[in-house]
């Protein structure tokens, strides 16, 4: 799409938004009717996880929950502005990822509005690896922001807040922590490609080896072309068998990936597949993340067996 569309219906959301809040104040009724605390996820996989903590105490809003929207270039429309202007407690990924959520928030500043930035909590900036919910560390001490944010928004559900972080952290997250645990234990070092860098956090916390050219898969991840060098690194070490298994995002699916999807297959080499969002829409971090491990692992074990 091009930019001065983005930037026009950037334009039209803000307005929009400044007009709605314009006869109620600043910031307005973050709560609405319902009492709870009003909380507002850029994206999804990080609304599942406020909406786990908060329970019946808050009422999650995630403005992309469609897994076909891309986060990189959403155009916000005149609705997520005002669901960012008036939340008790923003959320978004940062790190170069959602600028679009950011220039909601900066412009309809609001004193009652507490924000999370993901990338500032983790000390990260543009230019870093945004994909950060693929970090198990980055997600656990992202939990314990969100919880402590809950926690001093709303000081009367204290101590709920404290048992729905110990329970996700001790049951809901059981099965994804014993996998991570498991692969690593398994699998550490070994070599594999994948399509973008979404998968490289996960990758590093499972001590795998990943060889792929990281120009090739910064390149595919922003939505540009890589070098002709880096698709023939890529190529060499599916052809020449240099990884165990293949690792790719399906909802980017370029030319230059589906080539090397293919060329995988016909090498014997095992593929796995990760998404950039929750899949299929309304499915809890966990559940998406367990089972995108699970096949993972699979994968990881036909490279050993074959």
């Amino acid at each position: 799409m091009s930019q001065s569309r983005s930037l026009a219906a950037l334009a039209l959301a803000l307005v929009s938004a400044v007009s709605l809040l314009a006869g109620c104040g600043e910031g307005g009724d973050p709560t609405g009717a319902s009492g709870r605390l009003g909380v507002v996820a850029a994206e999804d996989f990080w609304g599942s996880i406020a909406a786990q903590l908060g329970g019946d105490r808050v009422e999650v809003t995630n403005i992309i929950s469609n897994p076909a929207a891309d986060p990189h270039d959403y155009e916000p429309t005149a609705e997520d502005a005002r669901e960012m202007a008036t939340a008790q407690l923003a959320i978004v990924n940062g790190i170069g990822y959602d600028e679009w959520a950011q220039k909601l928030l900066d412009a309809n500043p609001s004193s009652g509005r507490r924000e999370l930035d993901v990338g500032d909590l983790l000390g990260l900036e543009a230019g870093d690896n945004p994909h950060q919910w693929y970090s198990p560390n980055a997600v656990h001490r992202v939990i314990a922001r969100i919880s402590a944010e809950y926690a001093q928004a709303d000081p009367a559900g204290a101590e709920y807040f404290r048992q729905r972080r110990e329970e996700l952290e001790s049951e809901g997250l059981a099965e994804y922590d014993s996998l991570i645990a498991r692969i690593r234990s398994r699998y550490a070092g070994t070599a594999v490609g994948a399509s973008e860098s979404v998968f490289e956090p996960l990758a590093k916390a499972l001590g795998l080896e990943l060889v792929t050219p990281s120009g090739f898969i910064d390149a595919v991840a922003e939505g540009t072309e890589p070098s002709p060098q880096e698709k023939a690194e890529a190529d060499a070490q599916i052809a020449d068998r240099g990884i165990d298994v293949w690792v790719y995002n399906s909802q980017n699916a370029t030319p230059d990936v589906q080539r090397l999807n293919d060329a995988a297959a016909a090498s014997g080499i095992p593929v796995a597949t990760v998404t950039e969002t929750l899949t299929p829409q309304g499915a809890s971090f966990q559940a998406w993340m367990s089972r995108q491990l699970r096949g993972l692992e699979r994968a990881l074990a036909r490279s050993r067996a074959g």
